[in-house]
């Protein structure tokens, strides 16, 4: 068995409940950050010019789908200033684009924790199963994905 001591700052896999659900962030969404990232990573019209986007399908400006995850990992970090941190994750599976982000909108996250998963190979660590739901303050649903995190266990394999 393998004996791990938590880090201070990091939340231990034991302590964390299936079906725990957490809300928190409020970020603002301005026309200026839309074009500076499409500018750079994204760049179709919908993304860059405002008279251009009010004829496509979104009909006006909004935020690349990659620009909506990097707004969303940015409010997983604040949180995780105040709420402690995980080891990282393996990545995310199931992402969907659920409504175009504009300007103005203020974007929030919900997490819930979905399952748990003792992997046989590491007894060291957990990995934490979570859809995370990004709306805007009108409530409107954005974005949606299921994650991993991986968390330390405490006393090793359980």
């Amino acid at each position: 068995m393998t004996q791990t001591t938590t880090e201070p700052g990091l939340i231990p896999f034991e302590s964390i409940p299936i079906g725990q659900v957490r809300s928190f962030g409020a970020y603002e969404v301005t026309k200026e950050e839309i074009i500076e990232f499409a500018s750079k990573y994204d760049a179709q019209f919908f993304h860059l010019d405002e008279e251009a986007a009010k004829d496509s399908l979104f009909g006006g400006l909004c935020a690349s789908g990659w620009h909506t995850c990097a707004m969303t990992m940015a409010m997983l970090v604040e949180d995780m200033k105040s709420r402690g941190k995980s080891l990282g994750s393996p990545g995310i599976d199931q992402l969907r684009w659920k409504h175009p982000v504009f300007p103005g909108d203020i974007l929030s996250v919900r997490m819930e924790v979905i399952d748990k998963i003792e992997p046989k190979s590491r007894s060291d660590i957990g990995f934490v199963v979570s859809k995370t739901t990004v709306s805007t303050q009108t409530g409107t649903e954005v974005m949606e994905f299921i994650s991993k995190g991986i968390f330390p266990k405490t006393g090793g394999a359980s």
